[in-house]
């Protein structure tokens, strides 16, 4: 068995479970360099809002695919691999034990299991479907999706905006569908004994108090002027960075349509219902990951090889 000093560490967990305190202790710990596996955090416009580790703990320890992404760009798992396969060997390199932590499931799937390969969209096309979704609605492309793709709208929700978008985007790309693309993938980074990962999961009514609570600490910290600054830049609404939760909910206080109170009240809300849905994405999708209270995680014995 490969020892735990050789492994990678991978924590997973719902937003504000403690994740990031728990890879900061143990890079300190085992040496380790702390690679970000959360699509968020990868922008550099929204180090508040998305709750990157600050100045002090980058310069601590070593933390790599933290705000390397401009807003303006459709960031997609299968470029993070490519980033996270880099940021693996130089820590590999430097003799650091890699600790992948986050909260995007597709990343973690994508590290483990592999990833379909599918090829980058020219923006011509992705603006042109984007425009065809302005112009005719969803309904309209939901419709058309299932004349070209039928099994991927099968799957899809007709108001999927992103989802089915990104889908017809690929077909008009390639000339394949996304369901062809799936059955051709890139393989995991990490081969099944070459991991530990662990899910934090805590209690959660506590968990959704801190939610609430870090929302109004990022309030406080300016996440308003960092979406104000977001907002000037005018960029497509669909874009990955102009969801993250919280930005659409600030956004629209910024445009006279909500009180702050209200922006505030919809963005913790809106964050919760994402912390619900991590808890049953990975509990179904990545049953080898453990299940562990932040607690428990902290005081866990991580000199010794695992079983």
């Amino acid at each position: 068995m490969v020892s735990l000093i050789r492994k990678a560490v991978l924590i997973a967990g719902p937003t504000a479970s403690g994740k990031s305190a728990l890879a900061f202790e143990l890079a300190r710990k085992l040496g380790g360099a702390i690679i970000n596996t959360d699509s968020m955090q990868m922008y550099r416009d929204l180090r508040i809002l998305t709750a990157r580790p600050g100045p002090e703990e980058e310069a601590a320890v070593p933390h790599r695919l933290y705000g390397t992404v401009d807003a303006a760009v459709n960031f997609s798992a299968g470029a993070w691999v490519g980033d996270a396969e880099r940021a693996l060997a130089e820590t590999r390199a430097e003799g650091r034990v890699p600790i992948f932590v986050g909260g995007s499931g597709l990343y973690f799937k994508a590290l483990t299991r592999g990833l379909a390969a599918v090829p980058p969209t020219p923006p011509e096309i992705r603006e042109a479907v984007r425009a065809r979704l302005a112009r005719d609605g969803v309904e309209a492309l939901h419709a058309e999706l299932a004349r070209r793709d039928p099994a991927a709208a099968a799957r899809l929700k007709p108001r999927d905006r992103t989802r089915i978008a990104r889908a017809l985007e690929v077909i008009e790309a390639t000339g394949r569908s996304l369901t062809d693309w799936h059955r051709d993938g890139l393989p995991p980074l990490l081969p099944a004994d070459a991991f530990r990962a662990l899910f934090l999961a805590p209690e959660r009514e506590t968990l959704y108090a801190r939610i609430d609570a870090r929302f109004d600490v990022m309030l406080k910290a300016g996440a308003l002027e960092e979406v104000t600054r977001l907002a000037a830049r005018k960029l497509d609404p669909l874009l990955p960075a102009m969801k993250a939760h919280g930005v659409p909910a600030l956004i629209r206080h910024l445009d006279g349509e909500l009180s702050l109170q209200e922006a505030g009240a919809i963005g913790k809300a809106d964050t919760r219902h994402y912390a619900k849905r991590q808890f049953t994405w990975f509990r179904h999708q990545l049953p080898e990951f453990q299940w562990i209270s932040p607690e428990a995680a902290m005081v866990q014995e991580w000199s010794s090889s695992p079983g």
